[in-house]
């Protein structure tokens, strides 16, 4: 006897919504369901998803990220098919293994010459922890600063570092001497640096809650002030590394040379949790001073060989197929395409990020009759419009996209790095349809009321 998927998933179609509400998240069934975004998909194919009904959905969430190569690049899933077919001697833990390493060396090779050693972990939020732990020991100070409206993880040590109140509330007390400055203040940051007791202040190049963005001269700023005062660096690259913005490392763009870097999402292809956080020999080794420190830090199942052969062969893919030159080009034709919106629509503000990390900002429109519906709409939730967008962009044109954050006008956009100018055209055109919509009448508010009814509906019926 054996384990059949096809049959498991044949006898189990469509239930996955009530086994989540039963044994799972039944409040994140219920947002689902609320917006009408209850799909069972059946596969996943390089920048689509398709449901049962063979229907098919362009899919600009991309995991949160992972689907850099977009879903099922066929090299991935033959490495990892070899690799389970080798029966190789995983997790053998009281070893050097060879996979692991070849894997750090190769992210070190894409690193700037400061960038030394690799500690493996199995998601970005772990990453960061450790991160936290190499500062604090490797600098013998405790405070670390971080950004409003920042993102690193949601682990005890990381959710110390979250700029979202939401995330935050109940779970106290976190990490002590985690300082919260704002993003893009370097008045701010030299105000805490120059007491002479931060260990590291941890960034995200691009922020993700919001896609905000920050001046070359405050980041050059940064680099300068951490090394007058001696703190690290800490350049979180979770999201918007490995070619996301038209670079390897967004951080890049401005000639920055952290200290420690953080990376997960996209290092696997989306297949395998895998992250690492990367750093200099001179932190890494005040860490690991000696054979009775070797295991100060580590986790189980950081080196396992599924990860590392992931992420081997996505970075070689990164590079014979071009990836990062190829965002660099695209991500501005897709700038190109949207900014001349920003003109024609009063609703839509503006559009910002970098390669294939974009946010679409809305805000208060001018005329009359369109303000009163969006202060009508930012009563009832402040947000609320681009919920508004976000959902007639799914159910009229089955494109996936999110909310940049809580209680935030801005739609963030994460394309698999592989999309290309029919992705871009169709998404463009159907995001001015439902613009049009918006400011033409009231019909996209009773659409969106409509969805919610049906949603409503249905939720009860079940």
């Amino acid at each position: 006897m054996s384990f059949d998927l096809a049959q498991t998933l044949k006898d189990n179609e469509g239930e996955n919504f009530r086994l989540h509400s039963r044994f799972m998240n039944p409040q994140m069934a219920r947002v689902l369901k609320t917006l009408g975004f209850d799909r069972y998909y059946t596969k996943g194919e390089g920048c689509y998803l398709y449901d049962r009904d063979g229907q098919r959905y362009l899919d600009l969430l991309a995991g949160f990220g992972v689907y850099a190569l977009g879903r099922s690049h066929p090299v991935i899933k033959q490495a990892l098919h070899d690799a389970i077919d080798a029966d190789l001697p995983n997790l053998v833990q009281l070893d050097c293994a060879l996979l692991s390493g070849l894997l750090a060396k190769a992210l070190v090779e894409r690193s700037h010459e400061g960038i030394e050693r690799v500690i493996f972990a199995n998601s970005g939020a772990e990453s960061i922890e450790a991160a936290i732990k190499l500062s604090r020991y490797a600098t013998g100070r405790k405070r670390i600063l971080y950004c409003d409206h920042a993102f690193h993880g949601l682990t005890n040590g990381a959710l110390s570092l979250n700029g979202g109140r939401e995330f935050r509330e109940g779970f106290g007390p976190l990490l002590p001497g985690c300082e919260e400055i704002r993003f893009g203040d370097l008045d701010a940051l030299e105000r805490e640096l120059r007491n002479g007791d931060v260990a590291a202040f941890v960034v995200e190049p691009i922020q993700g809650k919001g896609v905000n963005l920050a001046t070359g001269d405050y980041w050059h700023g940064v680099q300068e002030l951490c090394n007058k005062h001696g703190a690290l660096f800490v350049a979180d690259e979770v999201q918007t590394g490995l070619g996301r913005t038209g670079r390897f490392f967004c951080h890049e763009h401005w000639d920055l040379k952290p200290d420690i870097i953080t990376v997960s999402k996209a290092l696997s292809g989306g297949f395998v949790p895998v992250g690492a956080t990367l750093c200099s020999a001179k932190v890494h080794d005040k860490v690991f001073s000696s054979m009775e420190r070797a295991v100060v830090h580590s986790s189980t199942f950081a080196q396992n060989h599924l990860a590392m052969v992931a992420g081997l062969a996505t970075l070689q893919t990164l590079d014979e197929e071009g990836i990062v030159d190829h965002v660099k080009v695209k991500g501005q034709l897709l700038m190109d395409a949207l900014s001349p919106l920003v003109e024609r629509f009063e609703l839509f503000h503006e559009v910002r990020g970098m390669g294939y990390m974009v946010g679409l900002v809305f805000g208060e429109p001018r005329s009359l009759g369109l303000r009163a519906r969006w202060k009508m709409m930012e009563a009832a939730r402040k947000g609320l419009f681009s919920q508004l967008i976000v959902v007639p962009l799914f159910h009229r044109h089955r494109i996936l996209t999110q909310v940049a954050g809580d209680n935030m006008n801005v739609i963030k956009l994460l394309f698999p790095l592989v999309a290309g100018d029919e992705e871009i055209e169709y998404f463009v055109q159907s995001f001015t349809d439902v613009l049009e919509d918006a400011h033409k009448n009231s019909s996209l508010m009773v659409e969106f009321g409509k969805t919610l009814v049906k949603s409503a509906m249905r939720r009860d019926g079940d």
